[in-house]
């Protein structure tokens, strides 16, 4: 029951926040469930990509989707994923979960700064409103009739931004939204609403490399946790998704960036 309600917590916080809210999954299961850290990382790859792939699915009906950024974006990540997989199985537990807490630390700036310089974006991401424009000067350029245009020097840039995201994914089990989002805003030049739904199906892509590789490398893996956090995560983020377009704001992105510096410092103390 506790790895559904911590399941319910991360899907909620992702729903809720439309990225940067599967970093909770690891400490959750590391200091509310007893788990490993090596472990935790597998649990919340598995969850978190279930999560972004039951996001995805309607959105990719609806045409949200650029699947042709989704795919190189994803594919290039697959590589980044095993590599980071088995690189954190050689850390120490101690200096896995300390790099993890600088990365919640991250996020947090980001999405604090972002609250403050962009107040719009906090509530497109959250309520669907794409107002607003892609961005300009990007690598990449969007056809409306054709979807996105490859060229080398936009291939080049969203491989780089795909192979940073998935060897963070390995390493640390997120779905690096806080990533792919902007990523795709300032290289594909996608309208921010149009970049979340995007970056779900880079999510889901990663993921599954990154589950994969985690399996293949012999690390144990919790089917029963495993299994009630995705079901909690899943109902989780439907929740989060229904009541984002009345909590939207910038003053909610501010709050979850708070709440990250706290889990942080937590684990930093702990492992001090």
């Amino acid at each position: 029951m506790i790895s559904l309600l911590f399941g319910l917590v991360v899907g909620f916080s992702l729903g809720l926040t439309g990225g940067g809210g599967s970093v909770f999954a690891v400490p959750l299961l590391v200091y509310g469930l007893a788990m490993p850290p090596r472990e935790a990382v597998g649990v919340s790859l598995v969850a978190v990509g279930a999560t972004a792939l039951a996001g995805a699915i309607p959105r990719l009906r609806r045409g949200e989707v650029e699947v042709k950024a989704a795919l190189l974006f994803g594919l290039v990540g697959i590589v980044g994923a095993p590599l980071g997989a088995a690189f954190g199985v050689k850390l120490p537990a101690s200096t896995l979960l300390g790099g993890f807490a600088v990365l919640m630390v991250l996020v947090a700036t980001r999405m604090w700064r972002q609250a403050i310089r962009c107040p719009a974006e906090t509530e497109i991401v959250r309520a669907g409103d794409d107002s607003s424009s892609a961005a300009t000067g990007a690598a990449c350029r969007i056809d409306p009739a054709r979807g996105l245009t490859l060229t080398s020097r936009c291939a080049l840039m969203l491989g780089f931004s795909g192979l940073a995201t998935g060897l963070l994914s390995g390493l640390f089990g997120v779905g690096g939204g806080f990533l792919i989002v902007p990523a795709l805003v300032l290289v594909a030049s996608l309208p921010m609403q149009r970049a979340v739904a995007t970056s779900l199906l880079v999510i889901a892509i990663v993921s599954a490399a990154g589950s994969a590789s985690y399996v293949v490398a012999g690390q144990s893996l919790n089917l029963p946790v495993t299994s009630l956090f995705v079901v909690g995560g899943l109902g989780g983020m439907g929740l989060g998704a229904k009541l984002s377009r009345r909590l939207a704001g910038p003053q909610l992105q501010k709050l979850f960036a708070a709440a990250m510096v706290g889990v942080a410092l937590y684990m930093l103390g702990r492992i001090w």
